[in-house]
């Protein structure tokens, strides 16, 4: 009987140390997994640098312990401009917290558009462009899945307020006279 080896998954991680020639980047990694922390964090290993690291560090989410679902309602409350207090108040943490986090991510976001202007050769100009984009396509397809999920209830499909029919019969009224209702 010959054993074969098996293939590896894709991973999707890049090494984090500064040091490293493939330091962030995505061509010519050599990276595995190398089991998990005490916390059950997968761990990986650079075979280029051997040296070990999460997948989260290098983001705002390393050395975090709060569950996803809070960290999504902190960044949210964030995003929509209320003060540290009231955002403390609302996702129901600690006002010292919320400003770490906030810190951390005003950070990450710098970090992200320096990459953006400087290794990619954007300007200024470019770079807000591009965040424009994001955001405008972020809301248009959270738009699409909402109207997706809304047709498949009961078959119906959405209509704006202009364009909704009245009928003078409705088909429920056994050919009674009555209008329908427009919802």
């Amino acid at each position: 009987m010959v054993y074969l080896a098996r293939t590896r998954k894709r991973i999707d991680v890049v090494c984090q140390n500064s040091q490293c020639a493939y330091y962030q980047k995505l061509k010519g990694r050599n990276i595995i997994r190398k089991g998990f922390n005490k916390s059950g964090t997968q761990m990986y290993r650079c075979l280029n640098c051997n040296k070990y690291f999460v997948q989260t560090s290098g983001t705002p989410l390393y050395r975090k312990r709060l569950p996803p679902k809070k960290v999504e309602q902190l960044c949210r409350t964030l995003v929509e401009k209320n003060g540290i207090r009231s955002t403390a108040r609302i996702t129901q943490l600690n006002p010292i917290t919320v400003m770490r986090w906030h810190d951390d991510l005003g950070a990450h976001a710098q970090h992200v558009n320096a990459y953006l202007a400087h290794d990619l050769g954007l300007s200024e100009y470019e770079v807000d462009e591009f965040w424009s984009t994001v955001k405008k396509n972020r809301n248009t397809t959270a738009r699409k899945i909402f109207l997706l999920k809304a047709r498949g209830k009961r078959g119906a499909t959405l209509a704006s307020s202009a364009t909704r029919t009245f009928s003078s019969v409705s088909p429920s009224a056994g050919g009674r006279k009555r209008l329908a209702r427009g919802y």
